[in-house]
């Protein structure tokens, strides 16, 4: 069973989807910090508000003294449409679909690239056959 076990836990593709796991983990905090720390502030900045998630709708009825913010209407377990909160994160994975897209786009180009240059290049036609070709075009119009 362990030497089962070390055969799976090597194999090529669970390593690489290891790696790819760990790195899209990282990629992602980076997109998020991309979303929230530059471009959500001059979105903001152009709806006049500073932050998404501040937008809700208030479903039920609300006690005097909870006070109208998210956090609070959460806690005393109104219902909430918080569809701030959903913006931010819709426009979060737009950006990271559009950099993954960029990131294969690129690797595509260069594995393009590595097979053209292991494709070997064409030596020129011999003399003698460009020779047996002009030979076998004449006899052909006759």
């Amino acid at each position: 069973m362990l030497k089962e076990f070390k055969d799976f836990a090597i194999k090529g593709n669970v390593v690489d989807l290891a790696v790819g796991v760990i790195i899209g983990a990282a990629f992602g905090k980076i997109v998020d910090s991309l979303v929230n720390d530059l471009i959500m502030p001059v979105i903001s900045a152009i709806f006049g508000r500073m932050d998404f998630s501040s937008y809700f709708w208030v479903l039920g009825a609300v006690p005097d003294s909870v006070p109208r913010t998210l956090e609070p209407l959460r806690k005393a377990g109104v219902p909430v449409l918080s569809y701030g909160n959903f913006i931010t994160v819709a426009i979060n994975f737009l950006i990271l679909a559009f950099a993954i897209f960029m990131m294969i786009q690129q690797i595509q180009r260069m594995k393009k690239r590595e097979v053209s240059a292991q494709e070997p290049e064409t030596s020129p036609t011999p003399e003698e056959v460009l020779l047996l070709r002009e030979i076998r075009d004449q006899l052909q119009k006759n």
